[in-house]
């Protein structure tokens, strides 16, 4: 169970397990000063990657080697993204971000899978590559998934999810190269539609092409910028979300899951009589 620290930073953005634990078990007078927005930024609860700010640069970067745990904020810096085509805009209306009200239809109210590219944008503290012969696999440690970065020199494949060609994936397909020694990039296309691109609802289609830079400056340091290229829902490429990751010294994580039988527990103690009391007028 992730620590008491970052449930009381930000309860919204803690998955549906979080939620129930935090809203049952911690006492509402410290979770009622970890929410209070006039605290002093100074006086909050620090996540691990702030913490590790400390250690310094650990030294020259290795060439073209990311390999280990990284740990990164709660949620990258989400930039904001350009009008939409009217595609778009009626996938976006139809989408009621907050997974913790009864009436939203974000995936993560029932524990769907985040899918790609909201895995790169919600719940990014722990973070993971592990090198293999002929890929790269990038693992998250929210949910515990991995994702396969071919690094053989294939092409992404084409006309995904149409008759004759593959079936799209929740988390797409990717392939891989160096960019000089120190920046891996990735491109990624496939993704399936369902998802959404981060928790404020903006959506994709299965055509959008995703590149992920990832660039170590140093050896505890790695900077992502994630770009964004959906002509059927976007009117131009964008920067939708950039972060930095630190290393952990000792290359442990922490087991962060949404468990669906939680999430219904929540809907029925918490988020349900909460929405009620609010149609009655009474909250």
């Amino acid at each position: 169970m992730p620590c008491l620290d970052d449930l009381m930073a930000n309860l919204f953005v803690e998955s549906m397990l979080v939620a129930l634990s935090a809203a049952l078990l911690v006492p509402q007078g410290a979770m009622a000063q970890a929410q209070d927005p006039t605290r002093p930024v100074e006086q909050r609860p620090q996540s691990l990657s702030q913490k590790l700010e400390k250690t310094g640069s650990g030294g020259p970067a290795p060439r073209r080697d990311l390999s280990g745990f990284w740990a990164g904020s709660l949620e990258p810096n989400l930039h904001q993204v350009p009008a939409m085509t009217e595609v778009g805009q009626a996938r976006f209306k139809s989408n009621t971000p907050e997974p913790f009200n009864e009436h939203s239809n974000d995936p993560w109210r029932t524990c769907d899978p985040f899918g790609f590219p909201r895995v790169v944008t919600n719940q990014t503290r722990g973070l993971a590559f592990a090198q293999m012969p002929d890929h790269i696999v990038v693992m998250t440690q929210y949910e515990k998934i991995w994702r396969s970065v071919w690094m053989d020199g294939r092409t992404l494949p084409k006309n995904v999810g149409t008759k004759g060609g593959p079936d799209s994936r929740w988390y797409g397909y990717s392939v891989g190269h160096w960019d000089g020694d120190y920046t891996l990039v990735v491109e990624t296309t496939g993704a399936d539609d369902r998802t959404w691109m981060d928790r404020r609802g903006y959506p994709h289609s299965v055509e959008m092409r995703a590149e992920e830079r990832y660039k170590r400056v140093d050896h505890n340091t790695l900077e992502l910028t994630l770009t964004i290229d959906d002509p059927m829902i976007y009117t131009k490429p964008f920067v939708l979300a950039t972060n930095r990751f630190r290393w952990i010294p000792n290359q442990e994580e922490e087991e962060q899951l949404c468990v669906p039988s939680e999430a219904i527990e929540y809907m029925k103690i918490i988020a349900g009589p909460a929405d009620q009391e609010r149609a009655l007028g009474k909250k």
